[in-house]
């Protein structure tokens, strides 16, 4: 697939990405899956992860802490690591550029 014609602009097309997947609660094993990459949105980055933490929350739901969770779960979403895909109009991050991504507490589309 040539991705400057689908409007995502890209260092480097992978087709898969190596995850790390909770496949049930309490207590399961993490999983290594390969999952296909997912391609960028309108006003949205692909981020390759270079350093990923595992918060407490995350803990809490493996312990079955938490009530509802919805497996299979893909745990990790502190992140630092480098924009390789831009989607249309996404341009505040340019690719190339590094990242960091806390916790989201709430979303305000900024």
């Amino acid at each position: 697939m040539n991705l400057s014609t689908t409007g995502v602009h890209a260092i480097s097309n992978p087709v898969f990405m190596r995850v790390m997947v909770v496949l049930d609660v309490p207590r399961w094993p993490l999983r290594l899956e390969l999952r296909p990459v997912p391609r960028p949105g309108p006003g949205q980055v692909l981020i390759r992860v270079e350093a990923c933490g595992v918060c407490r929350t995350d803990l809490h739901i493996v312990d079955a802490e938490l009530p509802h969770p919805k497996p299979p779960l893909i745990l990790g979403h502190e992140i630092v690591g480098m924009v390789v895909a831009n989607g249309a109009a996404a341009l505040r991050f340019l690719v190339g550029t590094r990242v960091g991504i806390p916790w989201l507490a709430h979303a305000d589309g900024v």
